[in-house]
């Protein structure tokens, strides 16, 4: 088992997932990802919804150094 910071829990598998209304989730992948954030549509199997999608308000300029872009 493996543990991916602010991410999923990646255990080996293939695997049966028992949730706790006692439903049944099967995956015969060799790595599954078990969401830990509980936001995935595909719960308890992760689908990235951890990853949130940030708009850049600032364009970086030839040195790397952020700048407002103009208006």
């Amino acid at each position: 088992m493996r543990i991916v910071p602010g991410g999923p829990v990646l255990i080996d598998g293939p695997v049966d997932i028992v949730t706790g209304d006692g439903t049944t989730h099967s995956s015969d992948r060799v790595v599954v990802a078990l969401c830990a954030c509980r936001r995935s549509h595909r719960f308890p199997f992760c689908d990235t919804s951890h990853r949130r999608r940030v708009r850049r308000t600032t364009e970086p300029d030839a040195e790397g150094s952020a700048q407002r872009p103009e208006q």
